[in-house]
């Protein structure tokens, strides 16, 4: 018979049980495409190529150039065959593997003709399945609470920062007229500091010149009589002390001046650390604020892998060695519709005759913040996947989770 028939049995939800409802279809067909496979109508190629008589669908002879004519057998190279999977998930197989003795459908359908010994699997696996979601959706529930908990944190974060740095602001020009003050203070005492090393300078300099010697005589040290330079000793000695007293004065000024510098550079630090953190991009509620300033390991047979997020990732030998920089912060690089999904560090160390080291972090929804797994699926490029409460949606209901696994 060339137009050959399966019925469906949809299994829905009712009051607790379960109701069949048969729909004729021809084989390998989804219910999405039922309505162009009238059996009293002239069949169309869905790509609009031709129209061909009813009777020629599945007589194992591709008429259209998309296969469409042929969704049961093996005829067109380019078809695809529909499982329907009643119990499971339905899925598409490549029609080549139709009656070649392997079971793909856990229905059997694929192999309606080869004689191979299949079982119908589809409730095992359904039930499997059932329960992974189950297991799935009890973590997003429990994810998404903690992600709450993590918004509320955040915000009190935020709100506390926000503070800090107006008390900061205030502190920095105490500090700058502290600065300004101290430093008027170091250079007041450091002008007698001046004044004394020009007058050792000039006596010293004395030491060896030749005022009192007559112009005709060598100008050296030598012909300088001892009590002339016992008196310029002493006159030294005496310099030397009050330099010391003026030096102890200039150097205190000093000491103050530069430890209040200091302090306005730490005050200068904290504000742009506080600037960078009150306007990062934590996420569309800041849930990622909490992974700030915390790092994260993952130990494999060879490595020690860690994830420090808007920071860097490295990587450094189990039994010691240098660490690698595999990649320093740069975007959150998920798809438009969930940019938060994925992030990109770049920019790591370079490798042999290759481009710098660089690492994509995968971040799925879980009840705990843990690196999960690494791999480098190309040279030097890393990727590492990172479970945590934040990216847990709010869940849906069981029922939505599983009708969206179902054809209907």
């Amino acid at each position: 018979m060339c137009c050959q028939y399966i019925l469906l049995l949809l299994l829905l939800g009712v009051s607790g049980g379960v109701s069949a409802v048969e729909v004729q279809r021809p084989r390998g067909v989804p219910l999405s495409k039922r309505q162009f496979y009238e059996e009293d109508k002239p069949f169309t190629c869905l790509d609009g190529s031709r129209n061909i008589p009813f009777d020629r669908v599945n007589d194992d002879y591709c008429d259209c150039q998309d296969g469409s004519d042929e969704p049961g057998t093996a005829a067109c190279p380019n078809g695809s065959f529909h499982c329907t999977n009643a119990g499971f998930r339905p899925g598409f197989i490549p029609s080549s593997r139709i009656n070649d003795g392997i079971c793909d459908c856990c229905d059997t359908t694929d192999e309606y003709n080869s004689g191979a010994a299949c079982q119908n699997t589809c409730r095992e696996l359904g039930r499997k399945e059932r329960e992974s979601l189950q297991k799935m959706a009890e973590i997003a529930k429990e994810g998404f609470l903690l992600k709450q908990q993590l918004i509320q944190e955040a915000k009190r974060g935020l709100e506390d920062k926000k503070a800090k740095y107006a008390d900061v602001q205030l502190s920095k020009n105490e500090f700058e007229k502290r600065v300004e003050a101290l430093r008027t203070v170091k250079e007041t005492a450091e002008q007698p500091e001046k004044e004394a090393k020009e007058r050792h300078l000039k006596a010293w300099e004395g030491k060896l010149g030749c005022e009192s010697i007559s112009p005709s005589t060598v100008c050296t040290e030598h012909y300088i009589t001892d009590s002339i330079v016992s008196l310029i000793n002493i006159f030294l000695a005496r310099l030397s002390c009050l330099d010391a007293t003026y030096n102890s004065t200039a150097q205190k000024a000093r000491d103050a001046f530069d430890e209040a510098e200091r302090a306005l550079r730490e005050v200068d630090d904290q504000i742009k650390n506080l600037e960078k953190e009150i306007s990062f991009d934590f996420g569309p509620t800041a849930e990622f604020a909490y992974l700030y300033s915390q790092c994260y390991e993952l130990t494999s047979s060879e490595y020690i892998y860690r994830l420090c997020p808007f920071n860097r990732v490295s990587q450094k030998p189990k039994y010691g060695g240098s660490e690698t920089n595999l990649g320093t912060w740069g975007q959150w690089a998920g798809p438009e519709d969930n940019p938060y999904s994925i992030m990109k560090y770049e920019h790591g160390t370079g490798c042999w005759q290759g481009p710098n080291r660089s690492t994509t972090i995968k971040l799925t929804c879980g009840k705990e913040t843990v690196l999960t797994s690494t791999s480098e699926p190309s040279r030097c490029e890393y990727l590492m996947e990172f479970t945590s409460p934040a990216v847990c949606q709010e869940p849906s209901s069981l029922d939505s989770v599983l009708h969206e696994h179902e054809e209907l």
